[in-house]
């Protein structure tokens, strides 16, 4: 198995990807430790801010040291230049809030899965014409299951999670698997702005592994 297929093999299993950006380095590894201890074993770290690439290295150090078997990922990335900046880092993966070539071939250039995000389906045949395997649906509230369905029988080589607005219910998340998608991406509704500002780690915990529970619970019923 190369390492893109063992890639998406723990993302279809974990059925979750949490994701977030903190200016402060410490906050991040608190947030990331949470997610750890609940059982999460893939996180995104999006790039939106200028300590981004700085605390991500923490990060990566922090890795070494107390999440074994963590996958760091690094998502909004807009420029092959910051994909080789976070690949030279140390980067698992890289997410892309849209589909742009020459990150794609940055990442394809380096081994490594890349997830470029779409709306429609010209961009996703887009993205599957530049190698993409797995396809980030954003916004996925604005596109909602019914999307999946609906485009999924077209594009029988790609997976798909929808990322953006997904609820940390039975209902919202068994929608989007009973749909056909392999994962969704969790953000504010699992590590919100007022939980960060509180650093309230334990709501973080509880909440992502109440996502693991509901999305093993409809993976079953499937």
């Amino acid at each position: 198995m190369t390492n893109i297929e063992n890639i998406i093999s723990i993302v279809k299993e974990q059925g979750i990807i949490p994701l977030f950006y903190h200016d402060d380095a410490a906050v991040s590894i608190e947030v990331v430790n949470a997610l750890y201890q609940a059982g999460v074993r893939v996180v995104e770290y999006t790039n939106r801010g200028s300590k981004a690439l700085d605390n991500f290295k923490v990060l990566l150090a922090t890795r070494a040291e107390q999440w074994p078997g963590l996958l760091l990922s690094v998502g909004t990335i807009k420029t092959a230049e910051a994909a080789n900046q976070f690949i030279a880092a140390g980067a698992d993966f890289i997410i892309c809030p849209g589909v742009i070539p020459e990150a794609a071939k940055a990442v394809h250039d380096a081994g490594l899965l890349w997830v470029p995000g779409c709306m429609t389906p010209t961009e996703i045949m887009i993205a599957e014409q530049h190698g993409a395997k797995l396809v980030k649906l954003f916004p996925g509230n604005l596109l909602g299951p019914s999307f999946v369905s609906a485009v999924k029988e077209l594009f029988p080589d790609l997976l798909f999670m929808p990322t953006g607005g997904v609820e940390v219910s039975e209902e919202n998340i068994g929608a989007w698997f009973k749909a056909g998608v392999c994962a969704v991406g969790l953000g504010s509704k699992v590590i919100s702005k007022d939980v960060l500002k509180n650093r309230d780690y334990a709501t973080i915990a509880s909440l992502a592994k109440q996502a693991l529970t509901i999305v093993q619970s409809v993976k079953k019923i499937e």
